[in-house]
């Protein structure tokens, strides 16, 4: 369920990035795929680019704010599993 739903994020930022990338003389095509790939990471750079300096810039970083907290949970968890919750 939860890949499912990762899965039509991702395909909404692409689409968006998709529609709104020829509006500001961008490549439909890189942008929709690296939309797709990296998220809101992607569409973050992507308003940094097209002037929309502080949306781009709040959502850039609350991304990478997300995916430190992802990677710092992951690790605890394995040290957690190696230890026997002791």
């Amino acid at each position: 369920m939860e890949s499912a739903i990762g899965f039509i994020i991702s395909l909404a930022f692409a689409i968006f990035l998709f529609i709104d990338a020829p509006k500001h003389n961008k490549s439909r095509w890189l942008w929709a795929i690296l939309g797709f790939i990296f998220g809101p990471i992607a569409l973050g750079i992507y308003f940094i680019k097209t002037g929309r300096k502080v949306a781009g810039w709040i959502i850039t970083i609350l991304a990478i704010l997300v995916y430190i907290v992802i990677i710092i949970v992951g690790v605890l968890a394995v040290a957690l599993f190696a230890n026997g919750f002791s």
